[in-house]
């Protein structure tokens, strides 16, 4: 079993989920083709993360991309960023 995780994306993690419950449980060469036709904003960093996945497998366990299959996706709610509103005194 081969992870990648993806820290600090500034994007709704319910609006990655959405793209996440399309690709969870498909192969590798699906997933790839899923990800480069959806007209979602949350592909792109996705896309990166299963390209990382895929290049762990190949480099510490050796074996080839047309066998990999995503197992687990998961998308966590990540750090909120106070927003500055100034106001008159």
């Amino acid at each position: 079993e081969v992870s990648a995780s993806g820290k600090y994306i500034s994007m709704s993690a319910d609006k990655a989920r959405r793209v996440i419950d399309q690709i969870r449980g498909r192969s590798y060469e699906e997933t790839l083709m899923i990800l480069e036709l959806m007209p979602y904003r949350a592909c792109y960093p996705l896309l990166k993360l299963v390209y990382s996945a895929a290049a762990n497998a190949s480099y510490n366990m050796g074996s080839t991309e047309t066998n990999l299959v995503i197992s687990k996706a998961e998308v966590n709610d990540g750090i909120f960023v106070k927003k500055f509103k100034p106001r008159a005194r």
